[in-house]
């Protein structure tokens, strides 16, 4: 599979070896960034942004690449990340096929695509690679992190494991351990993809794509990162104007399977079925209980910040609210000042995304407290 990098990032080499968590390690292994905005001359004022499962690290258009990324309107001059004061860092997650390392990239060792070959990927892993890009850039202290749904794992990782790395916390639509309905939702996605026969035990290439099962295990997810509420309001029971075709008695029929079949095809060879897999289940074996004793709010009051919030969304199923309340919680038991935010947006786990008339200010205020 070819990985598919924006045309601005930028790399930077992990140390030889790079040790993984669960075992193994890799050797030349890179992560891919990009940057905005101006670190100043006391090296205080950057920001680490850490991203979902699928995201690559073109979070907003830049220098490199005039394209608009994924975060656009939160990120720019003048924006709730403001970077007429912030330098802003955006990391692509090791085990991704957006730039950094991961299955779908050369194993140096046998010239040949790792595969599943590659090491068991761990949150830790990905926090430890996003830690090396900023040292990298000489950053001794990080102003803030700020973490979005499996990026919140990421950045509470780092914190914990790199006490006073940073002063403050954003996490977002996070939580510090999955839950069983999440683990069983991916479950269902990692099989759609491996049950199907062009996955071949990870050994398929551009000519046999496994895609329906990446199909399927997109449109599960999709169902998941919004609300009921929003698909009622946005598609109703409203049917396609054209009569299903005689040779496919069971196609499509209404206006939402129609929506989730074409964001699922435009998923679909844009992302390696191999880092779908890795990566997700590093969110199903994240546990910060494991750093507490079997208690995830001891494992949470080890996080060094001074400051942090924790928003959430009341519509979200897979990372609901009383997840971002107990890193609230935690966090402040461990010393800081922390606060959470529910916001009732009806847009589910992907409202970070897209309602930025109630995420905007919230971040933009907390940013600007600092």
């Amino acid at each position: 599979m070819t990985e598919f990098i924006p045309p601005g990032t930028r790399f930077h080499v992990l140390p030889l070896p790079f040790p993984m968590k669960r075992g193994g390690a890799l050797h030349g292994a890179r992560v891919a960034y990009e940057t905005w905005g101006e670190l100043d001359a006391a090296r205080d004022n950057a920001i680490l942004i850490v991203t979902g499962l699928s995201p690559d690290a073109h979070a907003a258009a830049n220098e490199g690449d005039t394209e608009p990324g994924w975060w656009e309107a939160m990120l720019g001059p003048g924006k709730p990340i403001d970077t007429n004061r912030w330098f802003v860092v955006c990391v692509n997650s090791l085990g991704s096929c957006k730039g950094s390392s991961g299955p779908a990239s050369i194993d140096p060792a046998t010239g040949d695509l790792y595969r599943l070959d590659f090491p068991e990927l761990s949150i830790e892993d990905v926090a430890e690679a996003a830690f090396g890009v900023v040292r990298g850039l000489g950053i001794e202290r990080l102003a803030c992190v700020i973490g979005n749904s499996m990026g919140g794992m990421t950045a509470l990782a780092l914190l914990l494991r790199h006490p006073g790395a940073a002063r403050a916390h954003i996490n977002i639509s996070g939580s510090a351990q999955a839950l069983p309905f999440s683990i069983a939702i991916r479950s269902l996605q990692r099989e759609a993809i491996r049950l199907d026969p062009n996955w071949n035990g990870g050994r398929y290439n551009d000519d046999t794509y496994p895609e329906s099962g990446m199909r399927m295990a997109r449109k599960l997810g999709v169902i998941t990162y919004r609300s009921a509420l929003e698909w009622d309001g946005r598609f109703g029971r409203v049917r396609l104007e054209s009569d299903r075709p005689d040779e496919d008695p069971f196609g499509l029929e209404f206006q939402v399977e129609s929506y989730l079949e074409g964001h699922a095809r435009r998923f679909v060879r844009r992302f390696d079925p191999n880092c779908y897999l890795y990566l997700s289940r590093s969110m199903d074996w994240f546990d910060l209980a494991e750093y507490g004793n079997g208690d995830v709010m001891a494992g949470l009051a080890k996080v060094r910040v001074d400051k942090a919030l924790a928003i959430g969304v009341s519509t979200d199923i897979l990372f609901p609210l009383q997840q971002q309340q107990q890193i609230a919680d935690g966090l402040r038991a461990g010393g800081a000042d922390a606060r959470f935010l529910p916001l009732d947006s009806p847009q589910g786990h992907d409202a970070f995304l897209v309602d930025f008339a109630r995420f905007g200010p919230a971040i933009g205020d907390f940013l600007a407290g600092l």
